[in-house]
């Protein structure tokens, strides 16, 4: 009976945060499926070299959105965000472990930076995008040592958006008018869609109430913006799944084309003491009431997933 009441406990979690971090074709009834918590090595390659993120904003966003976004990537490196403890770059430290542990010994020369921002505030493509036309999107960045990061606004529709996937990430074939003569190559590119009047119960958490589950009162957003707070968590998860397994042949457990990564092995967790409905143990502002995890750049504050630390085989949290 105990053990019944235990497995059935750990389905309840699953259905309530792994919705947050489900990528690409991943079904929500394959989600809540008990997995060993180990991330295999598929020996492909990682991404290497001076990466650049470009944010692509499809749609209406204040400059004070973009801005949230835009800081949080600045912070990944940024040595000024390492003044305030615990940091985003701290956390972003972890995915260095996953280099370290390749024969190739990529991380001697990886680095994120912010890239170019193109804005599409006409709605190019219309309010309802394909999962290729969000690959159109993304190939509007530039392809050569990037990531291409799609951000679509509140009132745009996207498929298979809120019933499966909060965001994605994947890669796509490089430009002709890109490539290197005679090479072929891909291109790293991320979703994340502003859940804020779509689906804030299941991509917001826990800033919003969750749609299943213990109903527990929000929590307030460092940033006070529940759709853009919201998405920095899925930004976050699907940047840490997008450096480790950028091609499908990275780190990752189970079949490919329905991964746990880095931050999905992890559902849920923010910090220590989580459990189904509780995000953990958090650091409240003391102005605001707002929860977080980490300081970022310009004085930002953030929550940022727990991530699978290959070395300890456990969810490293920053509190």
């Amino acid at each position: 009976m105990a053990s019944f009441a235990s497995e059935t406990f750990f389905i309840l979690f699953l259905v309530i945060s792994l919705i947050q971090v489900a990528l690409a074709t991943r079904k929500l009834n394959e989600l809540v499926q008990d997995q060993p918590q180990l991330l295999h090595y598929h020996n492909g390659p990682l991404l290497s070299g001076k990466i650049s993120v470009n944010l692509i904003w499809y749609g209406n966003f204040k400059p004070s959105q973009r801005a949230i976004i835009s800081d949080f990537i600045t912070s990944l490196s940024s040595s000024t965000s390492q003044k305030a403890q615990p940091s985003v770059a701290t956390w972003w430290k972890t995915t260095e472990k996953y280099y370290h542990l390749t024969s190739k010994k990529q991380h001697s020369s990886f680095s994120l930076s912010l890239g170019n921002q193109i804005l599409d505030e006409s709605y190019s493509l219309g309010k309802s995008l394909t999962s290729k036309q969000i690959v159109e999107l993304a190939s509007r960045g530039d392809q050569k040592n990037a990531i291409n990061v799609v951000l679509t606004a509140s009132d745009v529709a996207v498929e298979k958006f809120c019933l499966s996937r909060c965001g994605t990430h994947g890669s796509a074939p490089g430009s002709k008018a890109g490539h290197v003569k005679g090479k072929n190559y891909r291109y790293a590119y991320i979703w994340v869609g502003n859940s804020e009047i779509q689906c804030p119960g299941q991509c917001a958490w826990p800033f919003h109430q969750p749609i299943y589950g213990p109903q527990s009162p929000p929590l307030v957003a460092p940033n006070n913006d529940v759709g853009l707070d919201g998405m920095t968590i899925n930004l976050a998860s699907l940047l840490a799944g997008t450096v480790t397994n950028p091609f499908g042949n990275g780190y990752f457990q189970g079949p490919a084309e329905a991964p746990l990564e880095a931050a999905s092995a992890c559902p849920g967790v923010y910090g220590k003491g989580a459990y189904p409905g509780y995000a953990g143990d958090l650091l409240v502002d003391p102005t605001t009431g707002a929860s977080y995890n980490a300081h970022g750049s310009n004085g930002r504050k953030y929550m940022l997933p727990a991530l699978y630390d290959p070395a300890t085989s456990s969810c490293s949290t920053l509190v």
